[in-house]
């Protein structure tokens, strides 16, 4: 029986959870579930973001459905002790190196999007991001010049194989789209994208199917406001993917709409919503759970190998926006509960 590890984390995390465990239940009725607390939950209760056995959980489970972590009550802690270490420990520790946020405008939220209607509707793509290097795990620290002057670093780097691994997933998800692939990189700037996009040219040898492009990072951000239709896949790295992908979530409509994938080289993965913990409307019933629910299928999806039940989420999904549902986010005035109960609705 497969195990799924429940995360639910802080804010609003405990809440969407609840709803997209609700609808695995009834999707997957083989499935075990088992609940740890991981961010500032995992603070409160054992003195550390990722407490030893939360992540004991976490290995042992064929995946994991994470909500979400942070609350600014934690800020004042040492910056290993904060809730967001959690989710870094998490793919360090698991070796979850690739992200993967689907981003899709569902028929019926063209006036949610931050877009026009008709420019809105053209989104349909993936963004992959690198999730284990970058400024996020280089070196970094504060130190004084010798003027006096306090100064801030971020050391920025990849090594080829961190670059053509994720290269190689990229490619791969193109291939199951419509064969495009677009890397991002600030090439004209700085030396580790130069080496990324050197490397995504030799991995392209392997895919002889499908089109690579290139593009800046700035120009990238204007072309997903200008013309999202044109991506099919997006490649980037860890500060350009996590900026990025929050973008295509507001051209999606609703950053409460929007699922992630965190692979490895294996089949365990961690599946979580892209939205944050919300501690500001945490236990008033105002969270959309689509986020989570729709992370739930792309769990089924790739860490189970469960297609039929990952496109009859995706399907109810769907039909209740369609329908007319929304939670206050899409400018409705629907429970976080009630969501999930059409949604069930919707699969039967």
């Amino acid at each position: 029986m497969p195990l799924i590890a429940i995360l639910p984390g802080d804010g609003i995390g405990p809440e969407v959870c609840r709803e997209a465990q609700r609808v695995l239940e009834a999707v997957a009725p083989g499935l075990a579930f088992e609940e740890a607390a991981v961010g500032g939950a995992g603070y409160d209760a054992a003195g550390h973001p990722l407490p030893p056995a939360t992540l004991d959980l976490a290995k042992r489970s064929d995946a994991i459905l994470f909500g979400a972590v942070g609350d600014a009550r934690y800020d004042r802690l040492d910056r290993a002790l904060r809730p967001e270490q959690a989710i870094l420990g998490l793919r360090k520790e698991l070796g979850l190196f690739a992200n993967l946020r689907p981003a899709k405008l569902f028929a019926g939220l063209e006036d949610a999007s931050a877009l026009r209607p008709e420019i809105a509707r053209t989104i349909d793509l993936v963004i992959v991001r690198e999730l284990t290097g970058d400024v996020y795990f280089g070196a970094k620290g504060r130190r004084t010049t010798e003027d006096g002057r306090r100064e801030g670093h971020d050391v920025m780097a990849y090594a080829e194989d961190e670059v053509a691994r994720i290269a190689r997933v990229a490619f791969a998800t193109a291939q199951g789209r419509n064969g495009r692939l677009c890397s991002i990189d600030k090439a004209n700037v700085l030396e580790t994208s130069q080496l990324w996009r050197d490397v995504v040219i030799e991995v392209a040898a392997e895919f002889p199917e499908v089109e690579l492009s290139h593009m800046y990072v700035d120009n990238a951000a204007m072309q997903l406001v200008r013309d999202p239709g044109q991506f099919d896949v997006i490649v980037t790295g860890n500060l350009f993917g996590d900026i990025l992908s929050d973008q295509a979530s507001m051209c999606a409509g609703s950053i409460g709409m929007l699922p992630s994938a965190a692979i490895g080289s294996g089949t365990q993965g961690l599946y979580e919503p892209i939205h944050g913990s919300a501690p500001d409307i945490a236990g008033q019933g105002k969270a959309n759970p689509l986020a989570a629910i729709l992370s739930g299928a792309m769990l089924l999806r790739h860490s189970l190998g469960d297609e039929a039940g990952a496109a009859r989420i995706e399907a109810a999904v769907a039909r209740v926006i369609a329908g007319g549902a929304r939670t206050p986010d899409l400018g409705g005035t629907m429970t976080t509960a009630t969501m999930g109960d059409v949604v069930l609705k919707a699969l039967a």
